[in-house]
């Protein structure tokens, strides 16, 4: 694994209850997210109630990092609101809950309102344990706005970040 000290931590906002990157979510991941500009990366140990057998991690919370990983890429490297259209998991090996992983993603490819993200988790040893492709729906905040994608707490919190850039 690369050394962190390359990497900036990206601000979330706290007034969100996301069951993934909520820092406030008792029951939740409470992923913080960092980026060197190409990717962007979380380490996390997955609490002990997010088991499925026998202290594995279940195979819909590695997806819900995966997912959510890669969400962070697209907003933070295209400066858009994103929005899941699909997503293939492959589950290559068990991940233990209570143990270090690392999600890593970035933006393959990104046309119009579209775009296309890869990511993967490893182990503390650096196996890879899953790896993950989406497809994601890209919105500027007047559009977000407009289809009442996010509430506007959160809209407001995005445009602080990234300006409030029109267009699809």
């Amino acid at each position: 694994m690369e050394e962190a000290a390359e990497f900036h931590e990206l601000p979330r906002s706290a007034n969100h209850n996301c069951f993934a990157c909520s820092p406030v979510n008792p029951s939740g991941l409470r992923m913080r997210f960092f980026s060197d500009g190409k990717i962007v990366l979380s380490r996390l140990a997955v609490p002990e109630h997010l088991c499925g057998w026998s202290r594995i991690v279940h195979g819909g919370v590695l997806g819900t990092i995966l997912d959510e990983v890669m969400s962070w890429a697209a907003i933070h490297l295209l400066k858009r609101i994103a929005l899941t259209r699909s997503l293939t998991v492959e589950y290559l090996k068990p991940a233990t809950v209570g143990s270090e992983l690392e999600a890593r993603a970035w933006v393959r490819a990104a046309q119009g309102n579209d775009a296309a993200t890869e990511a993967e988790i490893r182990d503390a040893g650096g196996d890879l344990c899953a790896r993950a492709q989406a497809l994601f729906k890209v919105f500027s905040p007047a559009v977000a706005r407009r289809l009442q994608i996010a509430d506007e707490d959160s809209i407001v919190w995005f445009e602080r970040l990234f300006g409030p850039a029109e267009g699809k």
